[in-house]
């Protein structure tokens, strides 16, 4: 008897297809135009059957067979977030670095999952944090998704915190615009630049928009300019609705004082790669919390 096809919408980035089932077989076809183009060994890496996985590869299966849109069986691993087929498949030679015909990465694919420990396991083995398509960057993923772990790790590693991509623009602008507070926080604290959004849209424009008030006070906290003006000419309070709890929390901050000017001027003048130094100034403790913002 013929499998026959079902087709679920579980489809949450632009780039991924539909989930099939095949005769109660549940598979993620990820960026796989024909069905007869994966192989058992992407079905087993995606649903985490490690044994399965190791019994292929015994048998002769190649570790980086590819399907016809370039996905490895790594890509599945890391987006099912499934770190012993990870790991097993890394062992055994896979491709860290194998990109896709849309240019998503294991390490993109951990990232989109929130898979922190596959995002590690990555890293220790040397995946590139720089991406090779500009609508598949790992960093960008991870805030976009609100993925906090996986964000600290990409920036441990030195990710570009402040890299601006067309229509994506800023990690920051894409947790922003996801109103991702966790990873807005983290990307502030560790230096982002609170400037740079997507082209003359601003992180701050982008908060507004999607009305989280906490996310807009932590930009504004941070220096965040509430009066510049976007490509259409429009402020960040011009966008914001009326008697809403944004517009509120910004009519409510008012100017920035003395001592939050300073510390924006000291924590420019330290750098981003020099912040985590501020703890070693021979200064007193509860000036140095507020350099760090703690």
């Amino acid at each position: 008897m013929a499998a026959t096809q079902t087709e679920v919408s579980l489809c949450s980035q632009p780039w991924q297809k539909p989930l099939y089932i095949y005769g109660g077989l549940a598979c993620n076809s990820l960026m796989a135009d024909f069905w007869s183009d994966r192989t058992p060994l992407h079905e087993a890496a995606y649903q985490g059957r490690l044994l399965y996985l190791r019994s292929l590869i015994a048998q002769g299966s190649h570790v980086d067979t590819l399907t016809m849109d370039g996905v490895s069986a790594l890509h599945e691993a890391c987006l099912g977030d499934h770190y012993a087929c990870a790991k097993f498949l890394l062992d055994n030679g896979a491709n860290v670095e194998a990109v896709s015909t849309d240019g998503a990465t294991p390490l993109f694919n951990s990232c989109s999952s929130g898979s922190s420990t596959c995002v590690r396991l990555l890293l220790q083995h040397s995946a590139s944090i720089h991406t090779p398509y500009q609508l598949a960057s790992s960093i960008h993923e991870a805030a976009k998704k609100g993925h906090r772990e996986c964000l600290e790790l990409l920036l441990s590693y030195g990710a570009h915190i402040d890299m601006e991509l067309p229509v994506v623009g800023t990690p920051l602008y894409s947790a922003c615009m996801a109103q991702a507070a966790d990873c807005v926080r983290v990307l502030l604290y560790s230096g982002a630049d609170v400037r740079i959004g997507c082209g003359q849209d601003s992180p701050l424009h982008a908060a507004v928009r999607g009305g989280g008030a906490n996310v807009v006070d932590l930009l504004l906290d941070f220096g965040a300019d509430g009066c510049c003006r976007n490509s259409e000419g429009k402020t960040p309070l011009d966008l914001s609705s009326p008697n809403s709890a944004v517009r509120v929390a910004m009519q409510n901050k008012g100017p920035c004082s003395l001592s939050q000017l300073c510390r924006f001027c000291i924590r420019q003048s330290l750098g981003r790669s020099r912040l985590h130094r501020a703890s070693g100034l021979f200064l007193p403790h509860s000036i140095k919390d507020f350099l760090l913002y703690q």
